[in-house]
């Protein structure tokens, strides 16, 4: 298995394109890749077509996705805030790659027995697929799709970020083995000799206790251990310190338990949601979520040395664990990260290599990232979601 990554900061689509195309064969060799994932900057979507045929002649992978973003990340450095182009792709001996591309009406119903989503997927069960996915935010429902995975393939890593590049319907662009839409979602399966790892760091650390939700309607919290929740916070807020006063003003969160009987959730337990607000009739609390009476929740905080810290601790704990280096990587990255957050570029790429080594590593900053945790699949704000490649042995 090899892997290789490329960036390209030039300003026209084609030359772009080309020069990253040609940097990764290269590095592979000149052998045409299995797979590659291909992300591309908003300058770059109105010469889509160049892209395509520059990809399509000068790298000739065998299957490949794509997606515009609102930055993208390649050969380990973050290009934010300006024209970028960057392809990651392998040669996977032994594995089996498909690529798929949906739309709403493609999804089984809630219902639907796992055959269905097996069709839907070209996939089964039994194969052990790994699932990649690009998906366009305002037209199709990544969380309706990533449960549906969740119940017909439960042993398959899922993961994946939402195109980045737009602010409204029709602007993002997907490809898919050449094939240019406006809408929907694109994705590759991976099945045979390759294990896929998966790193989410949420970049939050947590404030207070832990709660239960004791009355919740759709995603208003109505009382948190018996009490309405502005309640809570005027409680909490007067207990931090005067930094984290300010940063609650601005950059608190709550976390909902994966696992919504835990009594003590730890701290890769929770799921970062936003705060929309506290309604001043009652003192609800509204959350893009939709809690459940008796599950736990606990506020976050987040800012940037929160944010390095969890990542820090993430990368650690899976080098820890003794695994083979990974070959490649992929790297789903939100919006608000980068160097918004960190005052500068690289810093989540730097710390990766810094942990991890020196691994061909490109992927893109997106608006919401897919990813595992505790075992089940969620749309995630605010993460760095890494998806790792490892040749499978024996």
């Amino acid at each position: 298995m090899t892997w290789a990554s490329a960036v390209s900061e030039l300003r026209d689509t084609r030359h772009a394109a080309q020069e990253a195309a040609t940097t990764v064969a290269a590095r592979l060799d000149g052998v045409a890749p299995d797979v590659a994932f291909v992300f591309f900057s908003a300058e770059h979507r109105s010469d889509v077509t160049a892209l395509v045929e520059a990809v399509s002649e000068d790298l000739l992978p065998r299957h490949w996705i794509a997606c515009s973003a609102g930055g993208v990340i390649g050969d380990g450095r973050e290009v934010e805030e300006r024209p970028g182009l960057s392809i990651t792709a392998g040669r996977l001996p032994g594995v089996s790659v498909k690529t798929f591309r949906l739309d709403e009406s493609d999804l089984p119903d809630a219902d639907a027995a796992p055959r269905a989503w097996e069709t839907a997927l070209g996939s089964t069960a039994g194969e052990r697929p790994h699932f990649l996915l690009l998906a366009d935010p305002f037209t199709f429902p990544t969380d309706d799709f990533v449960r549906g995975l969740d119940y017909a393939f439960p042993k398959s890593v899922k993961a994946g970020g939402l195109a980045s590049a737009a602010e409204e319907p029709g602007g993002n662009v997907l490809v898919c083995d050449g094939d240019v839409l406006r809408d929907g979602a694109v994705g590759v399966s991976l099945t045979g000799p390759i294990l896929v790892d998966t790193i989410v760091a949420q970049g939050c650390r947590a404030i207070g206790e832990t709660m239960r939700v004791t009355r919740a309607r759709d995603n208003f919290i109505l009382e948190l251990d018996g009490r309405p929740p502005i309640e809570v916070l005027r409680e909490l807020l007067p207990r931090l310190s005067e930094r984290d006063q300010r940063l609650a003003r601005s950059a608190m969160f709550l976390g909902v338990s994966v696992d919504a009987l835990a009594d003590e959730p730890g701290p890769d337990d929770y799921l970062v949601r936003n705060i929309l607000g506290v309604s001043p009739d009652n003192g609800a609390l509204a959350v893009g979520d939709e809690p459940r009476i008796g599950q736990s929740v606990r506020f976050h905080l987040r800012d940037a040395l929160a944010s390095a810290e969890d990542l820090d601790i993430h990368l650690a704990r899976y080098v820890a664990d003794g695994l083979a280096r990974p070959h490649g990587a992929l790297l789903f990255s939100c919006l608000g990260r980068g160097k918004n957050l960190y005052g500068r570029p690289d810093h989540d790429t730097d710390a990766f290599k810094e942990k991890v080594g020196e691994v061909p590593l490109g992927g893109f900053f997106a608006n919401g990232e897919i990813g595992m945790v505790r075992g089940t699949t969620q749309l995630h704000g605010f993460t760095s979601s890494f998806v790792l490649f490892r040749e499978a042995s024996g």
